[in-house]
């Protein structure tokens, strides 16, 4: 059964940044969510997080996520929920100071 709420972002969209497998600890907070997951993978766009929190979909939370010696704070909403494995969560406007960070530490795919 496809979950109604996944159609409404394209494949195009869900990839418009190229993903790159990186795996590190991000600390995330939100209304009712607060811990620390693992990323799967990584974009400009948004990433995916290993967790067994359930996390709905539409929920903003705050990541800090540590690249190289430094750590870029965002914002992002949920944008795919997988109950007890994990949530993808797409970027708000990233700030020239995260953004410039990300495309200089992110591996190449």
């Amino acid at each position: 059964m496809v979950d109604e709420e996944q159609e409404e972002i394209s494949p195009d969209e869900r990839r418009q940044y190229d993903r790159s497998r990186l795996i590190v600890d991000v600390h995330f907070e939100g209304v009712d969510a607060t811990g620390v997951a693992s990323t799967k993978d990584i974009s400009l766009g948004g990433l995916y997080l290993s967790t067994q929190r359930e996390i709905p979909v539409g929920t903003t939370l705050t990541l800090r996520i540590p690249l190289g010696s430094q750590h870029a704070v965002v914002k992002a909403d949920v944008v795919y929920s997988n109950p007890g494995h994990g949530v993808g969560v797409r970027f708000h406007r990233l700030s020239d100071e995260a953004l410039a960070l990300m495309e200089r530490e992110l591996p190449h795919p």
